[in-house]
């Protein structure tokens, strides 16, 4: 699956003192642009919660930090998929900014019951179209 291309703009509220993004942000990016790819293959969070009762939430990261971001940068967010499961996805994720790769990284996401948070399988629809 090719991967999915979400672009944003860094704000003050972004960067620490120095106008540099600070490092936890770049999880904010990569979130934005996994809501953005779910939302592009028909399937809105807020919707699963209310309709479904289920949510995603992140189990684990990995990132590293090749180059910093700065105020009033345009960057592009990636998002591949490269390991799909019954219940987890894992997620290889990067921040570009032009042809400059400046963050990589690797989050799994699981599938779980809005209301006990307990682990649940991912609904067929949404596995067929990941599996596309």
């Amino acid at each position: 699956m090719p991967a999915f291309q979400h672009e944003l703009r860094v704000y003050w509220e972004d960067t620490d003192a120095g106008g540099v993004v600070f490092y936890a942000n770049y999880l904010k990016f990569m979130e934005r642009a996994r809501t953005e790819w779910l939302r592009g293959l028909g399937f809105e969070q807020e919707a699963m919660r209310r309709d479904e009762g289920l949510i995603f939430v992140v189990s684990d990261t990995a990132l590293r930090y090749l180059a910093p971001a700065r105020l009033d940068d345009w960057l592009r967010v990636t998002v591949h998929p490269t390991d799909i499961g019954r219940a987890s996805l894992t997620i290889d994720q990067q921040v570009w900014r032009g042809e400059l790769l400046l963050t990589e990284g690797r989050i799994r996401i699981g599938c779980v019951d809005a209301g006990s948070l307990k682990p649940t399988r991912i609904p067929a629809r949404i596995l067929q179209a990941l599996q596309a």
